[in-house]
């Protein structure tokens, strides 16, 4: 009988996919590239457009209990933190002092039950976001450091990889289309936590 893994990928419009045409995303080309016949795989996909992190905690634990069984193999995927650097109405929807310590909330939690590993947030076509991005990327590398949770920074991989860039100024500036996703996509697979 082939193993059962059963993953939730909890995040926000980049987990979704969004602006993809072949409606994939990093995640589902991911669980492509990952699919074995040693391994029976089940995606969930808990992607919220314009989520936060305080969004996500408030719903991530009730939707992930839904979907995965004591008898699997179960495992979660957390991304999220474009939308707490997001300026709205003149200030940061989620200040860094609380998306640290909400994603710490999360993470915590999380890690009772579950097998964890967390992706962090890519760049978009704005440079004063990015620079707020490359502070919470570096804030939540360094939080997972801390308990001792897998981590992986995409965000100055995917600023040097010239299709991520090119699509997202060509889309909506913030979400690539499928050569984007794809490159997201490699970069979590030849990850060494990534142990499909």
């Amino acid at each position: 009988m082939p193993n059962d893994i059963r993953i939730c990928f909890i995040g926000d419009s980049f987990v979704n996919g969004t602006g993809d045409p072949e409606q994939l995303g990093w995640v589902g080309r991911l669980c492509t590239l990952s699919q074995t016949d040693k391994i029976e795989l089940t995606h969930y996909n808990l992607g919220v457009r314009g989520d936060t992190s305080e969004n996500i905690k408030q719903r991530w634990e009730s939707e992930c209990n839904r979907r995965l069984p004591e008898h699997s193999d179960n495992r979660l995927v957390f991304s999220f933190g474009v939308n707490d650097t997001t300026i709205e109405n003149g200030q940061l929807r989620v200040s860094t002092q609380n998306s640290i310590q909400t994603t710490n909330d999360i993470l915590v939690k999380a890690t009772e039950n579950y097998k964890v590993l967390m992706i962090g947030p890519p760049p978009v076509d704005d440079q004063a976001q990015n620079e707020r991005i490359k502070n919470l990327d570096a804030a939540f590398q360094s939080l997972c450091g801390t308990l001792k949770l897998p981590y992986l920074s995409v965000f100055s991989a995917l600023l040097n990889t010239p299709g991520w860039l090119k699509e997202v100024s060509a889309n909506d500036g913030a979400h690539p289309k499928t050569t984007g996703y794809s490159a997201l996509a490699q970069l979590v697979k030849a990850w060494d936590h990534w142990d499909l």
